[in-house]
């Protein structure tokens, strides 16, 4: 089980590679490994599963934009304890295709821990941690409609990796960055719309 002082995606992907060491892993096997008071932690393995390999496949982005957005709400509303309806939690898929993803995202995940450090801490508390939760519960909502478009929830899973990573390492450099992306993204829309 996740500890608060477990800040690492190396411990992420290790539980999930131990929620998936059968034959088919559910997302209550996931929540199971690393308790009800991760939200931050869970966000971010969500957004990191969207990166990977996996965000191919039919229904995951709808269903991780679902989760994304629940737990995001919760974090705004300060539950203490996460919740995700039942027919999300019984969602499951070969653990064999969830491992193959874990062992995609062990390099650059370590890359990613080795250079996070507790900077511009601003961004990852008070005010500017519930605009980044703000962000979390609104950006995921275009996926379910665009899933079909190439490469699209993985752009949306970086966006929110970002800003998750941030918040969990306490690292405000991962949160302005994905700012800058939401940012770009708003941009490039109203021009595209103009």
């Amino acid at each position: 089980m996740i500890r608060e002082t477990d800040h690492t995606l190396m411990l992420l992907l290790d539980g999930v590679a131990h929620a998936a060491r059968g034959e088919v892993v559910s997302v209550a096997d996931v929540l199971a490994e690393f308790g009800d008071r991760a939200v931050t932690p869970f966000i971010l393995l969500v957004s990191l599963l969207l990166v990977s390999p996996l965000s191919g496949v039919p229904g995951v982005p709808t269903i991780c934009a679902v989760i994304i957005v629940v737990l995001a709400a919760q974090a705004l509303l300060g539950r203490g304890a996460l919740w995700l309806p039942e027919w999300v939690k019984r969602r499951s898929m070969s653990a064999a295709r969830v491992r193959k993803a874990v062992s995609w995202m062990r390099k650059p995940c370590a890359f990613l821990d080795r250079h996070s450090r507790a900077r511009l801490r601003f961004l990852t508390q008070g005010l500017m941690r519930w605009v980044t939760l703000l962000i979390c519960v609104i950006f995921p909502l275009s996926w379910p409609p665009l899933e079909m478009l190439p490469f699209f929830s993985s752009f949306g899973g970086l966006v929110i990796a970002l800003l998750s990573f941030g918040l969990f390492t306490r690292d405000g450099i991962y949160v302005l960055a994905g700012y800058l992306i939401v940012g770009l993204s708003v941009t490039a829309t109203v021009i595209a719309l103009i």
